[in-house]
């Protein structure tokens, strides 16, 4: 009986010793795969990307100095057998490497992949690249069916493509459906949400027209440095639509809208300088006084 015991008591403690290694590798992977999906975030984060974590800021655009490094890591990290979400972050970000890198089938690869495990911001890229036809052949229905899918979960940049491809001669969209989806994505404080969204409520497409709130969200999304929205909101201050006319707040918001570039800003700050306009009997301009 002894020996029964001893031999026992033997073999239990060989399975813990086998248990105990077992904890120590598998938590050794795990710190490794953090360590190569924690450089990858850092440079190679997309700062729109849903999935991306709160204390991650992300990258509008991946350095050329760190596109190898990128390539490296999110390669390591998109490989690991994960849980999805870090798995498919890892695909998307590095095929933003592989793109920066002008790689450009190997992050149609990495996309297509990230696409297949959820990742919403692979299916808006994959979704451009297949719109426009840039090294794949064009396909606007596989694209508005990436861009549905990503902006039925959630992401605003789906919605946004969806409705520009629609917008652009690609398959049509209902405008009511559109507008709804833009006030999901609004609601995330996308600038870009903000701006279409406004600009349906302001035209009154696909539901009523509404100049107080559409006024109100091309201010949200001027406060955010969208340039088409601090034009808007210049020409609503300047007029006076949708609230109270403000000709200072509306010539700030020009010049920050021309200093983007925008040229219809850079118009609106010439005619404010150049308010008094002087015809003849016909209507033609003889002059003009200007600030």
């Amino acid at each position: 009986m002894a020996k029964r015991s001893g031999t026992v008591s033997i073999t239990y403690g060989f399975s813990i010793g086998l248990l105990a290694l077992t904890i120590v590798s598998v938590h050794s992977a795990a710190h490794a795969q953090s360590a190569d999906l924690a450089l990858c975030d850092r440079v190679a984060a997309d700062p729109a990307d849903p999935d991306k974590p709160a204390d991650v800021t992300g990258t509008p655009t991946i350095a050329p100095s760190d596109v190898t490094t990128a390539i490296k890591y999110c390669k390591v990290a998109a490989a690991a057998r994960v849980a999805a979400a870090p798995s498919r972050r890892a695909l998307y970000e590095l095929g933003r490497a592989y793109a920066a890198n002008q790689q450009l089938p190997d992050a149609i690869s990495a996309y297509h992949k990230g696409a297949d495990k959820g990742s919403t911001s692979a299916m808006v890229e994959l979704g451009i690249l297949l719109a426009t036809g840039s090294g794949v052949a064009k396909d606007e229905g596989q694209a508005r069916d990436l861009f549905d899918r990503a902006a039925e979960a959630g992401n605003p940049r789906g919605v946004i493509n969806l409705v520009a491809l629609s917008e652009n001669g690609g398959p049509p969209m209902d405008p009511v459906k559109a507008r709804a989806m833009l006030a999901r994505a609004a609601e995330t404080n996308s600038a870009e949400a903000q701006f279409q969204l406004g600009l349906m409520m302001a035209n009154g497409i696909g539901g009523p027209k509404d100049d107080v709130a559409a006024r109100g969200l091309f201010e949200k999304a001027a406060a955010q440095g969208n340039p088409g929205a601090l034009e808007w909101a210049g020409s609503f201050a300047e007029s006076g639509r949708g609230g109270p006319k403000d000709e200072s707040a509306a010539k700030a918001d020009y010049e920050k809208a021309a200093a983007l570039g925008n040229e219809n800003a850079k118009a609106g700050l010439k005619r404010m300088q150049c308010s008094l306009i002087f015809k003849d009997k016909k209507g033609n301009v003889l002059y003009t006084l200007c600030n």
